[in-house]
């Protein structure tokens, strides 16, 4: 027999400019040559052609082409036309198919409609039969490819928006950490306006002072330099938390982070009735993650927590120093519970843990697989997004930290936090 014919020369004169759009590809398989020429007759003017005498070439002529449509002959030496189409389908699911036979049988019939040929002819074919069966498939395979393409475009599109409503959920956070700021700096820049308008009463016009002026303004002034220092503090320790270089020194302890935490969940509406805590570290440590970052995860996690159910329970705060590496190997994924961000983590000591922990319903192992899918809540329309625990693994994950869970249905569920430490800067 001839060897097959990869390209058929005849589709492409010489000197012809190519079309800035692709040709479909037809590819034809019969093991006799008669059919095979007829075929390529037919379509060489309509279509690039790939013909292949058996059903080993066929397969390889798709691995290495992308193939619109093939013409199979079902009864062939070797492997039939139906187990050529099994094997294209698995190398391209798109490829379609036109099946032709001079031994038609409802057993044939049924294979290639399960693997989804698009037509079946009977030999000797007709020619307008032939090329409205081909051009079918090309234009299936052509409606097939766009929908295919609009659904990625759509996925990105629904991606984009979804990262979109993340920022803009972690931007909102970012506002109400930041408008912890202010108020922290509120209450120095009140006690500093204060005393200097007791000042001002106190001398008022006066051209001569007394002993006992001066000893008030003395008084005085070391109270507003105090309150001046304390603005000053914390505006460095919140310009600390907006560091996001890895490479930076960490410049502020937890225990610091858990008072500025603090003030934000004591005047958050999710607090209500629940009981709050926040046990510190033993001995201060700082954290290689961005502050605002940290406060954040933990707010998350604390208002999940008072939101878990309305009935009134506790939520409390945790922290401890790891000077050992994890054993990583001591934590299975289970009903219960569950590991993430493993293949990212920094498991080098000295590591930050953190527990978020409550007394709340728990979390029935249906659901735990869930939880940190974007947008998956189980509380109402009003009262959450669907977005904390996802931000969170985000953030978690950037930090090159890890996030245990554990939880038991009716005793509450417990986060740990595990994240790279370091000491604090000596000043």
């Amino acid at each position: 027999m001839p060897s097959p014919t990869p390209v058929d020369t005849a589709a492409k004169s010489a000197g012809t400019v190519a079309s800035p759009r692709r040709r479909p590809c037809l590819l034809i398989v019969d093991d006799e040559e008669g059919p095979r020429d007829s075929l390529r007759v037919i379509f060489k003017d309509d279509y690039d052609l790939l013909l292949a005498e058996n059903g080993a070439v066929a397969v390889d002529l798709a691995k290495k082409n992308r193939i619109d449509v093939a013409v199979l002959d079902i009864r062939m030496s070797g492997m039939s036309g139906i187990e050529v189409l099994e094997r294209l389908k698995y190398v391209d699911p798109a490829i379609e198919a036109v099946m032709m036979t001079a031994f038609e049988t409802t057993d044939t019939m049924r294979q290639a409609l399960r693997l989804r040929a698009c037509d079946y002819i009977n030999k000797p074919f007709d020619i307008s039969t032939m090329r409205a069966a081909v051009a079918n498939a090309i234009q299936r395979r052509t409606l097939e490819s766009e929908i295919h393409t609009n659904a990625e475009k759509l996925q990105q599109l629904l991606n984009e928006l979804q990262n979109q409503k993340i920022e803009e959920q972690m931007a909102q956070t970012r506002g109400e950490i930041y408008a912890s700021i202010i108020h922290d700096i509120n209450g120095p820049l009140t006690v500093i306006s204060g005393f200097i308008q007791l000042m001002n009463q106190r001398i008022g016009n006066a051209t001569r002072l007394e002993v006992e002026d001066l000893e008030f303004i003395k008084d005085r002034l070391r109270t507003i330099t105090r309150q001046v220092t304390n603005c000053i503090e914390i505006s460095r320790r919140y310009l600390g938390f907006l560091r996001r270089q890895s490479d930076d020194v960490p410049r502020i302890g937890v225990n610091q982070l858990l008072t500025d935490l603090g003030h934000l969940v004591r005047v958050h509406p999710s607090l209500r009735n629940n009981e709050f805590a926040v046990r510190p570290l033993s001995q201060d440590i700082a954290v290689r993650m961005n502050g605002t970052d940290v406060i954040q995860v933990l707010l998350n996690l604390v208002v999940n927590a008072f939101q878990c159910e309305t009935k009134a329970h506790a939520v409390e705060i945790e922290g401890s120093v790891v000077p050992q590496p994890l054993d990583l190997t001591a934590f299975k994924d289970g009903p219960q519970n569950r590991l993430l961000n493993v293949e990212n983590f920094d498991n080098t000591a000295p590591l930050l843990m953190l527990l978020v922990r409550d007394t709340g319903p728990g979390i029935s192992p249906e659901l735990l697989p869930k939880i940190f899918q974007p947008y998956f809540t189980t509380k109402g329309a009003r009262q959450g997004t669907g977005l904390g625990l996802n931000i969170v693994q985000r953030l978690i994950k950037e930090a090159k930290g890890a996030l245990h869970l554990h939880t038991q249905v009716g005793q509450g569920t417990t986060f740990t936090i595990y994240l790279p430490a370091a000491p604090l800067p000596t000043i």
